[in-house]
């Protein structure tokens, strides 16, 4: 692949994300209805928070009069289901809630917000205490935020804090509906009974009926192809395989110099990595600065920094803290507000150490045989370096040292020097040699020769 693609297709990839905040809206703008419906139905997180800030964009938008929201869900972040709450409770339009069957956890918290909550028959909400991603207890203050957050969202719309408050604390003492110690969760009856929900219904159109709203035209989000892309790239599984790529690029383009192709993949692999991420609210611009200043750090000290110290080991710490902070969101470095604890940072920074060590894994592998195949080699502009053209491998020849030679390649800061008619490999002490420069030798080791520019001539 020629050099000249590179832009052509990094702006086509960033075309197909710029879609995304575009398509849906000039979908659902066109379509009219006084119901505005769509599916709170899969772990509440930055994609269900994106796509409900949508919805209720698009209602407000539209001139919708009733937003309906069909709910399936056990639960999820509960900064994001904090997020969602908010939106629904300073929003204009009236808003009503499906449990069908599921509202746990963080669902049962966006349900209270809503105006009215209805359930289908064998339905259930409650559950909510805050757990970690292995579903341990988190301490009391978790806790105590989220009761205060069950409370205040059960008196915003007239129901009982306290039932509200037993979802989170196994202490609240209802005997009709839990014994003390346990955390409470409302069956359907047990709901309609206790007035958080107004009634059961057996279907949306049954709950339409209900409310007197049959004929005022339904209208659905459309959830687009791009939305889900974006879900798909945002999975830990995928994300550490770009993570992958992202490494074993930049690991083949500085061992192989004028290869432009793993370069390409390395930037295209981090921009589908940031991209999502970004657009999820996830990602923010100093970490991915902070990625960017790993690399270029790493690249100093490989190419003008002598040795290995300082300089590449912060920038692998920043390189590895970009990837993983991205992952998770956070208040700059604290990334314990409304649910986050230290499980969520600890699995983002798994991935990324899986991926890195999946990288180098392939590289030492593989690195070899896919520099020599000849698939690999239609994509590399290099010349052709064969032994019956005078090249050879450097020789452990002590009456080398101190001779000149022409710099055959750029050196950054390996590459290829001719002496008397044979080539060979040598690093560069100057750091950078650009290619036709007269070197001279000053040291052999490791089959490796040493050179300076030669200043002198």
């Amino acid at each position: 692949m020629h050099k000249n693609y590179k832009p052509s297709v990094i702006a086509c990839l960033a075309i197909i994300f710029l879609l995304a905040g575009w398509y849906p809206t000039r979908t659902c703008a066109q379509q009219k209805g006084e119901v505005y419906l769509f599916q709170l139905r899969s772990e509440i997180g930055p994609t269900s928070w994106r796509l409900t800030k949508r919805a209720f964009d698009e209602a407000e938008r539209s001139g919708a009069k009733t937003i309906l929201i069909d709910m399936n869900t056990y639960g999820g972040l509960l900064n994001f289901a904090d997020s969602i709450r908010s939106l629904i409770l300073a929003s204009p339009i009236p808003t009503l809630v499906y449990v069908n069957p599921n509202a746990a956890s963080a669902g049962a918290l966006i349900a209270l917000a809503c105006d009215k909550i209805y359930m289908a028959k064998g339905a259930s909400i409650g559950a909510a205490s805050v757990v970690d991603p292995e579903g341990k207890i988190l301490p009391e203050k978790y806790q105590s935020y989220m009761r205060g957050l069950m409370r205040t969202t059960a008196e915003a719309n007239g129901r009982d804090p306290k039932i509200a408050e037993a979802f989170v604390d196994p202490d609240i003492d209802l005997p009709t509906l839990k014994p003390k110690g346990k955390i409470l969760t409302l069956t359907t009856a047990e709901a309609v009974r206790t007035a958080i929900a107004n009634g059961e219904r057996n279907s949306l159109n049954d709950l339409l009926q209900q409310e007197g709203l049959t004929n005022a035209g339904l209208r659905q989000q459309q959830v687009t192809w791009v939305d889900l892309l974006i879900g798909f790239l945002i999975n830990p599984v995928v994300s550490g395989v770009l993570i992958l790529l992202i490494i074993g690029g930049i690991y083949f383009e500085m061992q192989s110099p004028g290869i432009g192709f793993a370069l390409l993949v390395a930037i295209a692999a981090a921009f589908l990595f940031f991209a999502p991420l970004y657009m999820e609210g996830l990602a923010d611009h100093w970490e991915i600065f902070l990625f960017l200043a790993g690399v270029i750090l790493i690249a100093l000290e490989i190419f003008v920094i002598p040795g290995f110290g300082i300089t590449g080991i912060v920038g692998i710490i920043c390189l590895v803290c970009g990837l993983a902070f991205s992952m998770v969101s956070n208040n700059y470095f604290d990334f314990t507000p409304a649910g986050y604890g230290s499980g969520w940072l600890f699995r983002s920074f798994l991935v990324v150490i899986i991926g890195m060590i999946g990288a180098i894994v392939l590289s030492v592998l593989f690195g070899k045989s896919l520099l020599k195949s000849s698939a690999f080699q239609r994509l590399v502009l290099a010349d052709e370096q064969q032994a019956g053209q005078g090249y050879v491998s450097s020789l452990p020849q002590l009456e080398i040292i101190g001779k000149t030679g022409i710099a055959k390649t750029s050196l950054r800061p390996s590459g290829k020097i001719e002496i008397e008619g044979k080539w060979y490999d040598a690093v560069a002490l100057d750091g950078f040699i650009e290619s036709g420069t007269v070197v001279f030798v000053e040291k052999h080791e490791n089959y490796n020769l040493f050179v300076r520019q030669n200043k002198q001539l």
